[in-house]
């Protein structure tokens, strides 16, 4: 009988989040204090999502970056989901957001890490429209980023994470992230409840390792983390 396929190992939780830290990060977040609360983000980084927030809502109104309503519920939906993945990678000071789109998770990450030295994050999107909105976001917040105005797979760039969010099924986006891995990146994909029929599916096409850890956000999620890619079959 053949060998399951690796990703069939699911963890728990890694070993950066805690038992005893679970209760109060599985707690819901409703609002800025909330997210405060349990990110400790500060008084800085509040008022710099605070003001991304205000961008997101004033450029939405002209074009397609996030749903309307979700905007109602943009500490949890968007900041706190975003934010989550830190957690999981609290060492990495290079990050790249692949299809980054509004910039979720990639301009929460550079908020929150503004003030580390040698962080920076690369957030990748081929629609010049929504990298004016990028580039804008990222000047007036001067946060630690850059904007591509690129296909991800046209990119290398050396980082010690890769995301995404709501960008592609795995199977691509294992395709968009293999010069990263390359360079000796590891993954972190936001996905949602159907993972387990995304991950079958890329593995008829990639020889891959990974995890699946619950998301803190919303409980039909799942981030996918994953720490090696073969070649392709």
């Amino acid at each position: 009988m053949p060998s399951p396929p690796s990703w069939l190992m699911f963890a728990a939780k890694p070993p950066e989040m805690s038992d005893e830290l679970n209760p109060e990060l599985m707690s819901e977040v409703a609002d800025a204090e909330s997210f405060a609360r349990i990110t400790g983000a500060g008084p800085t980084a509040m008022a710099d999502l605070e003001r991304y927030r205000s961008y997101l809502t004033e450029w939405n109104r002209n074009m397609n970056l996030v749903g309307p309503k979700t905007l109602e519920v943009f500490w949890s939906r968007h900041a706190w989901d975003s934010a989550q993945i830190l957690r999981l990678a609290p060492e990495a000071l290079t990050w790249a957001d692949l299809g980054t789109g509004a910039g979720l998770p990639g301009i929460v990450l550079a908020i929150l890490g503004k003030n580390r030295p040698g962080y920076h994050v690369h957030l990748v999107e081929s629609l010049t429209k929504r990298c004016r909105f990028l580039n804008e976001v990222v000047t007036a917040l001067d946060l630690p980023a850059t904007v591509h105005n690129s296909r991800a797979e046209d990119l290398s760039l050396a980082v010690d994470i890769v995301t995404a969010r709501a960008c592609a099924p795995l199977s691509r986006l294992l395709g968009y992230s293999r010069p990263y891995f390359q360079r000796g990146a590891t993954a972190l994909f936001l996905k949602g409840q159907d993972v387990a029929s995304d991950l079958t599916e890329a593995s008829r096409s990639w020889d891959f390792d990974a995890e699946v850890l619950q998301s803190l956000s919303d409980s039909r999620g799942r981030i996918v983390c994953v720490k090696r890619l073969g070649r392709g079959r």
